[in-house]
This record gives structure tokens, C-alpha cells and sequence, in this order.
């Protein structure tokens, strides 16, 4: 079974090129249905039946999973079994009829203006770190692109000159996204200030925009754990992540009255409607509003 999660995880990096973050969630899905299946005595994925995978989806709901979590664990079992049926591994796909849940209309979560300037303000600071922290938050709050697309930026993709940033998004898709003032500057900072050193100091010679402390190219993992440690230092409270930067540059842009088209090509979103969710946002954001100013709401 090792070896078939070992090939499945090669089509997703190779021939899908799945980000590194995405891959590892396929993988600790599968590998929780292998332990399900040696807790049922089963030997082979090919031995898995339908009312094998209806067995695992009602463990999952026994486990009180969130809807969004049991339905990516199947989608990803889906996946993996219809890869196996394409290398004539097996001949039917146990999980193809089993119902994944409804996901429900969650409205995503975003930092308020006062919030990304406690952001900006816990990244002030002279040492190349400090200095490296204040480029990659104004860059991702500037472009809105995902931690997995800002680990990939080369230095030949930035251009000063037109500020613009070609970024190399899901499905080797690439788009060109501008930047402002702000992040021009705190980058240019960094590249003078800090990237060299970090770079020297540790003798690496490569060409990723954003480097660790020992000056190696910065992962996504390692982008994850600056932002969560910025978040920290800002002291803000309530349930944050990482990603919600991506949603607070999109829902920032649709309240400053931007085109939900252009907003769409920003982000790379395929489909319109995955960019429509933010407008839930924008108009729960305007009844707010209303709600508190209007004389007779």
C-alpha cells in the first residue's frame, strides 16, 4: 500500500504540480483510511467495498469532523482510488457513490484595517529579519496571492520598474499582478538590507526572492510560521490563519469599489463564482453599515 500512496503522491507533484502544503493533506488522508482498513482487516485497497468507504465516512462524522474536512478526506480517497482504476491497479472505485456532505456558506474571515496595522507595526524593525518579515507581509497583503505562489517567486520575476509580479499559480497557470508603493519599497529594503546578508553569511547561492534565517529558499511551511509568529506579536485575538491575508486583500479591494472580474484575475481564481464568495462579505460589511448609521434601519 506504501508503494501506491508513493506513486499517487509523484502524479500529484509531477503531472498535477499540486503545491507541497496540498500533497500533504492527500497524504494524511490516505494514510488515515490505511489505518481504518487494518482496524477492519483489510488487506488491499483493492479489497475496499462500498460499504467499506460508508463505514470510514460514518467514522468520520462519529469523530465530529467539520463538513469541509470529511468532504476533502473524500474527495481525496476519490481521487486516489480513480488514479489506481487509470493505472489498472483495480476495477471500480469504492468511494465514486458515496455522498460527500453539503458544505455550508461560511463566509471567509478576514483582518480589518486597524488589525493589518498592528500587523505592519509588530514587523518594524532594523535586523534582516525583522526587515524580510515587513517585505513578505506587505507583498502577499499587496497581491493577494497564496503562501504556496509566494514561496515560488524567483527574483526575475519581480519588475520594478512596472511594479508587477509574475506569479506561477495551481496547474502551472501563470498571471502577472501589480504591487503598490508600500510593498515596491519594503522589498527593494530587503533585497539591499537583508537578503544579501542572510545570503553570504550562510554561502547559498540561489535565486527564490525570500530566504530563512540560515538563507536558504523560505518554504511554505517556513512563510506559514513567520506569518503565525506576526500574528502572535500583533496580540490579535480570535481564530486566525495565514490565508486570511489573501481574503483580506480581496475583500479590502471589492469595498474600495474594484470590478469583481478584475478581482477574479488577481487572485487566479478559474471560476467567477469562487470569487463571488467575497462579495457576501462586502454586502454583509455595507449592512453592517447600515444598520449602525442609518437613522431608521
Amino acid at each position: 500500500m506504501e508503494d501506491e500512496l508513493k506513486f499517487f503522491l509523484q502524479y500529484l507533484q509531477i503531472e498535477k504540480n499540486y503545491s507541497e502544503y496540498t500533497i500533504d493533506n492527500y497524504r494524511r488522508d490516505i494514510e488515515q483510511f490505511y489505518k481504518f482498513m487494518i482496524e477492519q482487516s483489510i488487506k488491499k485497497v483493492e479489497d475496499v467495498e462500498y460499504i467499506d468507504a460508508r463505514l470510514f465516512l460514518t467514522k468520520l462524522y462519529e469523530e465530529q469532523m467539520a463538513r469541509t474536512t470529511v468532504s476533502r478526506k473524500i474527495s481525496s480517497l476519490r481521487s486516489f482510488y480513480r488514479f489506481l482504476e487509470r493505472e489498472n491497479k483495480i476495477t471500480g472505485n469504492p468511494f465514486l457513490l458515496v455522498s460527500q456532505p453539503k458544505k455550508g456558506k461560511r463566509l471567509p474571515d478576514f483582518f480589518y484595517d486597524e488589525e493589518m496595522q498592528a500587523l505592519f507595526a509588530a514587523c518594524e524593525g532594523e535586523e534582516p529579519l525583522a526587515i524580510r518579515n515587513k517585505a513578505l507581509l506587505e507583498l502577499l497583503y499587496a497581491t493577494g496571492i497564496r503562501v504556496s505562489e509566494c514561496a515560488n517567486i524567483q527574483m526575475n520575476d519581480i519588475d520594478f520598474e512596472l511594479c508587477t509580479l509574475l506569479v506561477k499559480g495551481k496547474g502551472k497557470k501563470e498571471r502577472y499582478v501589480p504591487f503598490g508603493s508600500f510593498a515596491e519599497e519594503a522589498i527593494k529594503r530587503y533585497i539591499q538590507k537583508s537578503r544579501s546578508i542572510l545570503i553570504q553569511k550562510n554561502d547559498h547561492q540561489h535565486s527564490a526572492l525570500f530566504v530563512n534565517a540560515r538563507g536558504g529558499p523560505l518554504t511554505p511551511r517556513g512563510i506559514r510560521h513567520i506569518l503565525n509568529q506576526i500574528i502572535k506579536k500583533a496580540s490579535l485575538s480570535g481564530k486566525i490563519h495565514p490565508h486570511m491575508l489573501r481574503h483580506t486583500f480581496a475583500t479590502h479591494m471589492l469595498n474600495n469599489g474594484a470590478d469583481l472580474r478584475a478581482v477574479q484575475e488577481l487572485l487566479g481564481h478559474s471560476h467567477l463564482s469562487s470569487t463571488q464568495l467575497y462579495t457576501h462579505v462586502t454586502n454583509e460589511h455595507l449592512r453592517k453599515s447600515y444598520l449602525n448609521h442609518h437613522p431608521r434601519a
